[in-house]
């Protein structure tokens, strides 16, 4: 007799997507289950074949495969990927090749035995941009996600009110089947119970017996003092929750700082540039300097300062994260070139010029320029 089409046996169009296809399986799996039909073997025709269909549809690669080729695909006679005669229930029949990679798989750790139930769920990735100032200081904020969270109607349990999930009759509650493939032993997630260990023969209504729905939460998250771009933090438990009360995965909050358009940072340092005017750099003074605390400090320059050059404030950067340590503030001196000038400026800039010897360093760059004019 000839294979029915893999579409027709789950009841789904040729472009039905993965929860479709997962949805139609879950649905022909319950209904027709050897624990739920003993005796029955029309039923357990079924069972194995939405179970062998749904191995082949799931997979990508298999999918594309048996679109090209249908059941060819996987017949060696037909030059397919190999014979499909491992279809009992529970084990799918999806190819040789299938069976080869579950092996291999097994001998490098990847699939050895070991029970699936209550699986966990994933990490998940929040990101925030901090400024400066809050990266200084440190912040509580509060962030709103959306992520699978616990049923609160089965308790996460995935059974309806007042049912109770049974141990699964094809793989005795392990999760996993096994197949003999001449010397070798083949194991697998077992296909009747999703590798859970245990049937929902009355799933809750609300969450489709897995156990978790989509809810708005609302996180309280704790930004330490001394946070850069690139710091990870993370919230325990605080990620999906698990399949069928299995355990929730994390949070991580991935921070970026926000650049400032006075400050620059590097490390717990911070750069800051500031214009100073001509007679404070030629005569020395005090001049305010802005710093992270939103304060303003008090900076000496000293008389004959260049432009250029560096000042540091100590204690006066960023904090060192966990550490209890303060970076420096470096306060870079920009001389400014008076511009607009009265007659009466002119005329004492041009006496101060008249003096002589007033500008030591550009005096001598000239004469080092001439001695080498003159040795060339």
């Amino acid at each position: 007799m000839s294979k029915r089409d893999f579409y027709d046996v789950l009841g789904v169009s040729k472009d039905a997507d993965e929860k479709t296809l997962k949805a139609a399986y879950r649905k022909l799996a319950m209904a027709n289950h050897p624990d739920r039909n003993q005796g029955d073997a029309a039923a357990e025709e079924r069972f194995r074949e939405a179970s062998e269909a749904y191995e082949v549809l799931k997979d990508p690669q298999k999918r594309a495969a048996y679109d090209r080729m249908g059941h060819a695909a996987f017949d060696q006679s037909a030059g397919g990927f190999g014979g499909g005669g491992f279809g009992g229930a529970g084990f799918g029949g999806g190819g040789f090749a299938d069976i080869f990679d579950q092996m291999f798989s097994e001998f490098s750790g990847g699939a050895g035995g070991g029970r699936q139930r209550n699986s966990g769920g994933n990490d998940l990735r929040y990101d925030m941009t901090v400024s400066l100032e809050d990266a200084f200081k440190g912040l509580q904020e509060d962030i709103s996600i959306t992520v699978p969270a616990s049923c609160d109607s089965c308790s996460g349990s995935g059974a309806a009110d007042g049912a109770k999930p049974s141990t699964c009759g094809t793989c005795g509650g392990s999760g996993r089947v096994r197949a003999q493939q001449g010397f070798f032993a083949v194991e697998r997630t077992c296909h009747a119970c999703q590798g859970m260990g245990q049937i929902i023969s009355d799933p809750c209504r609300n969450c489709g017996g897995e156990g978790r729905v989509q809810r708005n939460k609302t996180l309280s998250v704790s930004i330490p003092a001394g946070v850069d771009t690139g710091t990870r933090i993370r919230l325990s438990g605080k990620g999906e929750a698990g399949v069928r009360g299995g355990p929730a995965g994390d949070l991580y909050i991935f921070v970026t700082v926000s650049p400032h358009p006075i400050f620059t940072r590097d490390g717990n340092n911070l750069y800051t540039k500031i214009p100073v005017p001509m007679t404070v750099a030629a005569l020395g003074d005090k001049i305010e300097v802005p710093t992270i605390e939103g304060k303003l400090a008090r900076l000496s320059i000293e008389a004959g300062t260049q432009s250029g050059r560096q000042f540091r404030m100590r204690g006066k950067g960023m904090p060192a994260l966990r550490r209890g340590t303060v970076g420096d503030q470096i306060v870079e001196v920009q001389v400014e070139t008076p511009t607009n000038l009265s007659k009466k400026q002119k005329d004492l800039l041009q006496s101060f010029a008249e003096a002589g010897n007033a500008s030591p360093e550009s005096d001598s760059f000239i004469e080092r320029v001439k001695r080498i004019w003159a040795d060339n």
